[in-house]
């Protein structure tokens, strides 16, 4: 790695305080992922120092990428959840005018209702049989075949096709499968580490197209309108195919991440020749299967939450609960934050925290 630049950053990376540091925890891996065995989020939610707890969660999520609450949260109500994942993002200084994201395929009638019968245009219902219909008008949609489906088109960063994608989700599991199920998500920070300096620097050139032409088709099918703003002033129409820097930095840790590189929402690398950009999505790809100490993975008990950074990682959702003879069905919301940038004079995780070689 070379040496920090002398050059001040865009954004002072944010403290943390020590509001939350009465909670029990265990880091579920040693680089990514803390999990909170006993704690409840309506308790910070309604503590005195409320907004100074779930600043403190905040920047917690953003270093450790994601958190997992594993005692049911029966007791938090859809808009408490909405108002804690805006707040997530209003407590560490995202654009003023940005809040939570709406989702492009709202009025399509194949969109589920909550479990209490009612939508809302900030809750995205998520089922794991359902959403076949939802985009029933995908392109090259996986269907039966002999060979087995590649799962590596599921890793991906919400809403990525967005020109201000999301910065904070937050999934509460309403059901779960008898088995099976189970989400993962990988450090881009880690990510970005494992590259070779010359390619670290190679990639930090370059932006990725994150197209998906299916909300325009769907719209177009169903003979309905597009959710428009959404979460940002700047998400508006049918404007799905924004370019993303390939290396970020998180606004909040100041540390550069993989982010745009590979994906269910990443269409191509700008610039480059068609082998070009296979063979680098191959490669981002190839990290993340050869790295699997990079990976948290969560198994889903019911009333459990997941709350992450979409900045500085990619989840994936396992498919396999036909197998198991259920339906994994849970309720996310996710909100909006600022255009991705590269700061030059941001550093990676591992620089920032002296940790110098990668068995270190």
């Amino acid at each position: 790695m070379g040496s920090v630049s002398p050059n001040k950053l865009v954004k002072e990376p944010l403290k943390k305080g020590n509001s939350i540091d009465h909670l029990e925890y265990v880091d579920v891996t040693p680089i990514i992922g803390r999990e909170y065995p006993t704690a409840k989020l309506k308790d910070m939610l309604t503590a005195s120092n409320s907004d100074e707890q779930l600043r403190d969660l905040a920047i917690t999520i953003c270093e450790r990428g994601v958190v997992f609450f594993r005692a049911p949260q029966d007791d938090l109500s859809v808009d408490e959840q909405k108002h804690i994942t805006d707040l997530l993002g209003k407590l560490t200084g995202r654009p003023q005018e940005n809040g939570l994201h709406v989702h492009p395929l709202y009025n399509d009638p194949n969109n589920l209702p909550m479990a209490d019968g009612t939508t809302d245009k900030n809750i995205y219902v998520i089922n794991s049989e359902a959403q076949k219909k939802l985009y029933a008008t995908m392109k090259n949609r996986p269907g039966a075949s002999a060979e087995p489906r590649d799962l590596g088109r599921e890793w991906h960063s919400d809403s990525l096709f967005e020109n201000c994608p999301s910065d904070f989700s937050f999934l509460r599991m309403q059901s779960t499968p008898p088995a099976g199920g189970d989400t993962l998500w990988v450090s881009g920070y880690e990510l970005y580490d494992r590259l070779s300096p010359p390619f670290q620097r190679f990639l930090e050139t370059l932006t990725a197209e994150c197209a998906q032409p299916v909300f325009k088709s769907a719209c177009e099918a169903g003979k309905y309108d597009v959710m428009s703003p959404r979460g940002s002033p700047q998400n508006k129409d049918f404007e799905f195919a924004p370019h993303h820097p390939v290396v970020r930095t998180h606004p909040v840790t100041g540390w550069k991440s993989l982010f745009a590189g590979v994906g269910l929402h990443v269409s191509k690398i700008d610039g480059v020749w068609g082998y070009e950009d296979q063979m680098i999505r191959e490669y981002v790809l190839r990290l993340i299967t050869r790295n699997h100490d990079c990976i948290a993975r969560m198994h889903w008990t019911e009333g459990a939450c997941a709350i992450w950074s979409n900045v500085c990682t990619l989840h994936a959702a396992t498919p396999d609960t036909h197998l198991a003879g259920g339906i994994r069905t849970g309720v996310r919301a996710s909100g909006i934050g600022e255009l991705p940038y590269l700061d030059p004079a941001s550093t990676s995780r591992r620089e920032a925290l002296g940790l110098v070689g990668l068995n270190s």
